[in-house]
Order: C-alpha cells, then structure tokens, then sequence
C-alpha cells in the first residue's frame, strides 16, 4: 500500500510539472538558452523558461498609445489652437445645432479661395461671404458637425482657416448618404492647379476649380511676379459674372473687363465693358443703356 502512494505521489507530482511547461511554452516560445545551448530551468519548477512574445507586443503598443496621446492636444488642429463653438437655429422639430472650433487668434483667409466660412458673432450664425469684419468674425479651423436636436448628424467635415478640407459628407434625417466632397484647403481636390516653380511650389501660375468634373468655382490666371493676370468665375462649367484682366503692377490695375451672363444656362454673347491703358486711362467703356 505505501508503495504505491509513493508511485501515485510521483506520477502526480510529473504530471503537474509537465501541464506548467505545456502552460508556458505552448504560449510563450521560443524558450531561451545558456551559452553551452543548453535550455535555461526555472530553478522552482525545474520547467525551461520562456520568453513571452505576445508581453513584449503588448507592451511595444502601450509605449506607441501613450506616445500618440502625449502628441494629441486638445482643440489644436493643424497645430493651432482653436475654441469650441457653438449655433442653433430653428424651433420644435425643425431645430439645427452647429458645433465647430475657430481660431483663437484672427487670421486673413485665403483671398483666393471663393467659399470662406466665419462665425458671425453679431448674428450668432455661420456664414460664408467674403466680406468679413474682423471684430465680429470668429474663422472656422477644425471638425465641424451641424446635427438635429435628436443628435442625428446632417453634415461633417474639417475647416482649415476658414476654407473647407479633406472630405465632407452630407445626410439626410435618415442618415443616408445624399453627397460626399472631398477638398484641399478651399478648393475642390479635383481642381487643376500649376506651378512657375513645379519642385517649390510656391509661385502659382494657374488654377481650374473643378468640382464633379466641371469647372465650378473662381479661376485665378498670375503673373510670373505672383501678381493675378485673368481672375473670374466658373457655373456649370460655364464663365459667368464679369471677368478681368490686369497688368503686372503691385496696385493691380485693370486692363480689360468682360461681361459673361450671370446665368450658365444664359446663351447671350460676353461683351467688353471697359478697357485701360498701363497708365490707368480708360480708353473704351461700353454705353450703358
């Protein structure tokens, strides 16, 4: 009998040896080795030890994590600081919230770029025409969401100093996807748009606005010193409104207009309005009538 509860015992005692080492080295392979080869034994199990490769993985994430939230900081986009802001509009059902961040400090937007977005601090709503007061202008610049009193998102996007940026989506109250634009810093990412210095990229020459294949938006034409040549706008892929071109001089001076339809869909002929000599004297204007 005594015989064999010492059996027992031992078989007992393995077994539980052999289920730490599957434990350990079923998880945690490869085990490491001394310098003569042999494996390393944890001196309590007398078991190889291991190296856990899944630990350091983790571990090698944690370290990126905290990384990535040191970098984070909060209401700074584009490495700006911004403010949150906030608009509503609407009564009952038919109420609409605007939450956006602006900038905390003013900045001239683009002179370029046709759509500039602001909050008008003196109507309590956001606006996009270019004739912007600096005192009561807060300029847009980071996520913008405009939402239903049920949370129900309409609209969403990014605002790069007033301009919209990367992709935009609008929804209807069922959340259905009725467009999605995608831009870069105001103008449509499908715009055409050319260099004097094609490495630098700094001297624009040209730039086509072009938006669901068409030219939709302010097309600018410059000189070579970077002042602007030719400047107008594109409906429907269609000029319309009055265009002009100007000499190559600081003050921007006039050289000729031209008058295109207000309407895209307006066949009547573009006519001349007014021409200037480089001294600035009005050698034609066209009869009012």
């Amino acid at each position: 009998m005594a015989r064999f509860i010492f059996f027992l015992s031992f078989f007992m005692v393995i077994a539980s040896i052999s289920r730490q080492g599957y434990a350990q080295t079923s998880v945690e392979e490869p085990a490491p080795l001394d310098t003569a080869g042999q494996f390393i034994l944890d001196p309590a199990t007398k078991v190889p030890l291991t190296i856990n490769l899944d630990a350091e993985e983790e571990e090698e994430e944690e370290e990126e994590s905290e990384k990535k939230e040191k970098k984070r900081k909060r209401n700074v986009y584009y490495d700006i600081k911004t403010r949150k802001g906030y608009a509503e509009a609407g009564y009952g059902q038919d109420v609409i919230i605007e939450l956006f961040h602006y900038l905390k400090d003013y900045e001239e937007p683009d002179p370029y770029v046709r759509d500039i977005y602001w909050y008008d601090t003196k109507r309590n709503q956001i606006r996009s025409t270019r004739n912007i007061q600096e005192d009561k202008a807060q300029i847009l610049h980071g996520p913008y969401q405009k939402m239903t009193e049920d949370g129900e998102v309409l609209e969403e996007g990014i605002f790069y100093k007033g301009t919209k940026h990367g992709r935009w989506t609008r929804y209807n109250k069922e959340y259905i996807l009725l467009d999605k634009e995608k831009y870069s810093k105001g103008w449509p990412r499908d715009s055409e748009i050319t260099y004097y210095d094609k490495d630098e990229l700094n001297k624009l020459k040209e730039v086509i606005p072009i938006e669901y294949g068409q030219r939709e938006g302010y097309y600018y034409y410059f000189h070579e010193s970077g002042q602007i040549a030719v400047e107008g706008e594109f409906q429907q892929d269609k000029k319309v409104g009055l265009w002009t071109e100007y000499y190559d001089y600081k003050n921007r001076l006039p050289k000729k207009q031209i008058k295109y339809p207000d309407d895209p869909f307006d066949e009547t002929l573009p006519y001349t309005t007014k021409e200037w000599t480089p001294q600035g004297q009005v050698v034609y204007e066209r009869d009012k009538k």
